[in-house]
Order: structure tokens, then C-alpha cells, then sequence
């Protein structure tokens, strides 16, 4: 188990609500920690608000925004300028809010023809291209891994790896339970990643469709429980046996969460905070 003080909800469980019934929904559950997206209500991290307003509806709530997902194609040498744009305002976006990490998702796209060297290439050297603005903003990256058969970086110790060649101490991986189980990781290697400090951040979700490994996707994520095929709580409770102290954040992409009811999934979170906390 989890202790509920380590908990966090992310925003794509609920991308309809305003930022501050967001906060509200978040408070009512017992949770203090919450992820912004920049992949929601048109691409606004702050909903077109001030900081210092998005900080003070987290202050009422006794909230801490604990990170802002993220920038897209990250390792794509051919994107290198555009992403190097949207990382100095997402960094800019964390230090106005004192938002610790911004999270790193690779290209995940099925037209891209680089080998497999050349994408681990290209990701060290975009690690190491971002370092020292990660440094001067005191901010975390935050590299996850996505276990599509399409992802550009699919695995936990390839990113590991490419941290490690970057040679630039501000990164750690975000691990995500339905991309490990898609992804070629074992749970031994996830549980060696802990060991060794690596793991920076969790998301957890569930899947309880019966349908093909292959045919998962972000749409099938809903809360997690004592359905999920993915055994998700079981691999939260080896990372945490094996070292973890970080926060492990709720993130169903699921229509069938995103559309219920304030009132509806406010009573699905609690059940699943239950199943999951101490």
C-alpha cells in the first residue's frame, strides 16, 4: 500500500472542470498534490489565468502542483527548435507556479524511421541540450517512458541509460504502470531502476477490458481496482518495497472517468484512493 500523503491527481481525469473546481474536487478526496496539463482545454497550462491566481486556488486548498505534463517529442533532432520554444515556456510556466517538475514524453509516432541507435542518440543529446535550463529554472525533467509499439522510448532502463550519457543531474524517470505493462521492461527491471534512486515519479491507471495487449490504449485507462488486468497496485507496492518515496498520481484517460459528474467521480476517486492508500 501507499500512503495517502504520497497521492496526486492529474487533470486528465477530469479536463471539463475549471482550475479551481479542479482544486476543489482534489481537496474533497483527501488528496493535496495535483499535475497540470498543457494538453487540455486548448493548450493553456494556467486556463488563461495569472500564476499568482492558479497559486492562491492551490493555497486555499492546501495544494501542491507537483508537476506540469509535458513536453511532447522531446528526442526528435528534426523538432529540436520547436521544442527547445516550448520547453522555455514550460519552464517558465514551473517557476511562476513553484512547480517542481515538468515531465518528457518521446515522439510516438508510427512515420518515425530512425533506428534505434539514432532515437537513444537523439535523446541523450536533447538531455544534454536541456540541462542547464532545466538547472536554472531548479526545475526536475521528468522522462517517461511510453510502451506503445510506435514509442521512440518505450523502456524504463533505456531511459535510465540515456540520463546517464546525457551527463546532466536533472532528470528522472516517471514511471507509468500501463506503459510498463505494455512496454519490454520486467518488473525486475523496474524494481532494479528504484533500487538504484531513478524513479522520480509514478502514474497509475487501470484496464479492465478484455481485449488483446496489443490493442491498449490511452483511451482503456480508467481508475485503478481490484479489476485491473494490469495489476497496477502490485507494481506501485514492488517500486515502493524496493525504494521509491515519491508520489504516485492518478491519470485515466478513459471517457468513461472523464465524463462522469463531479459529484460521480468524486466517489470512483475516493473508492479507488481506498483500494490503493493506507
Amino acid at each position: 500500500m501507499v500512503e495517502k500523503s504520497r497521492l496526486a491527481l492529474n487533470r486528465i481525469a477530469c479536463p471539463s472542470l475549471e482550475m479551481g473546481e479542479f482544486f476543489a474536487l482534489a481537496e474533497k478526496i483527501g488528496i493535496r498534490k495535483v499535475e497540470l496539463r498543457n494538453d487540455i482545454r486548448d493548450g493553456q497550462v494556467l486556463d488563461g489565468l495569472s500564476a499568482a491566481a492558479v497559486v492562491d486556488l492551490a493555497s486555499a486548498r492546501r495544494l501542491r502542483i507537483v508537476t506540469v505534463n509535458a513536453l511532447q517529442k522531446f528526442n526528435l533532432a528534426a523538432k529540436r527548435d520547436v521544442v527547445l520554444r516550448d520547453l522555455d515556456a514550460l519552464l517558465q510556466v514551473c517557476a511562476s507556479i513553484s512547480c517542481p517538475a515538468l515531465v518528457l514524453c518521446p515522439n510516438n509516432s508510427p512515420d518515425d524511421t530512425r533506428s534505434t541507435q539514432r532515437r537513444f542518440e537523439e535523446a541523450v543529446e536533447a538531455l544534454h541540450c536541456f540541462g542547464p535550463a532545466f538547472k536554472d529554472a531548479g526545475v526536475m525533467g521528468l522522462v517517461e517512458p511510453l510502451g506503445f509499439g510506435i514509442s521512440s522510448l518505450a523502456s524504463v532502463l533505456t531511459a535510465v541509460k540515456a540520463i546517464k550519457s546525457s551527463g546532466q543531474g536533472c532528470y528522472k524517470v516517471l514511471a507509468d504502470s500501463f506503459h510498463h505493462y505494455l512496454g519490454p521492461d520486467s518488473k525486475a527491471d523496474l524494481v532494479l531502476a528504484s533500487k538504484e534512486g531513478w524513479i522520480g515519479f509514478v502514474h497509475i491507471s487501470g484496464v479492465e477490458d478484455s481485449i488483446p495487449k496489443a490493442e491498449f490504449l490511452d483511451a482503456h485507462r480508467i481508475l485503478p481496482g481490484p479489476g485491473d488486468l494490469m495489476k497496477s497496485k502490485e507494481t506501485v507496492e514492488a517500486l515502493v518495497a524496493a525504494g521509491y518515496t515519491g508520489d504516485v498520481s492518478f491519470e485515466p484517460f478513459s471517457k468513461a472517468v472523464q465524463n462522469m459528474d463531479a459529484a460521480t467521480l468524486s466517489q470512483a476517486l475516493k473508492k479507488s484512493v481506498d483500494w490503493l492508500a493506507i
